[in-house]
């Protein structure tokens, strides 16, 4: 099977897609970054892909008239480079139904809870895990799925959970969910790239 051309969103430190990164070295995943795009300048995630020679791209929310405008120059981008997935690691912005409905089904997202818990709009970052913590529930973790036009409502592809102690404060357990979403987002993007993902109505069948 042929390598997937793969492009990754961002907004910040770029961990998510540090995993990515070492496991294409690895051989892990069957599978090319060929453009990290942020929508935030200071993102260190693009400094992670010029380190690897993966071109990365600012792209300058001010500049355009509307969210649809800006995703017509992500999209751009995309396709200058036959891009086939669209990961978003830690992208905080609600992507265009234009942009949802060119990538259908082959936008994957990663979020720090176990959906349908503690998600949709206003979840996101630490955020997630204070809610997780001021509800006291025992058991949280973390959810890739593809995205479609609601807000972390896609069909859900991995979860894997992680235990909270009744000491844990939100920086815990967001150090918990890292360790699980470094390991969940790569095994989820190399199912892609080896043809693994199945779709059933919302439900994701592994092969």
């Amino acid at each position: 099977m042929s390598s997937v051309n793969i492009g990754v969103l961002i907004s910040g430190g770029g961990t998510n897609l540090q995993s990515i990164i070492d496991n294409v070295d690895t051989g892990y995943i069957n599978g090319s970054i060929k453009v990290v795009i942020s929508n935030k300048e200071n993102a260190y995630g693009l400094v992670r892909a010029e380190k690897k020679g993966i071109d990365s791209i600012f792209i300058d929310k001010s500049k355009y008239q509307s969210t649809e405008d800006m995703d017509k120059a992500i999209i751009k981008e995309l396709q200058d480079r036959d891009v086939e997935l669209v990961i978003l690691a830690g992208y905080i912005n609600i992507l265009s139904e234009g942009f949802i409905e060119y990538y259908q089904n082959r936008i994957i997202n990663i979020h720090p809870s176990l959906i349908p818990s503690f998600c949709g709009k206003g979840f996101y970052g630490i955020r997630v895990h204070r809610a997780v913590v001021d509800y006291g529930v025992k058991v949280t973790g973390a959810t890739v799925h593809f995205v479609d036009k609601g807000t972390d409502t896609g069909a859900i592809i991995l979860q894997d959970t992680a235990y909270i102690s009744p000491n844990d404060t939100p920086e815990d357990v967001q150090q918990k969910v890292l360790k699980i979403e470094h390991r969940l987002l790569p095994k989820a993007v190399k199912l892609y790239c080896d043809g693994k993902i199945k779709l059933d109505g919302r439900k994701v069948i592994l092969e």
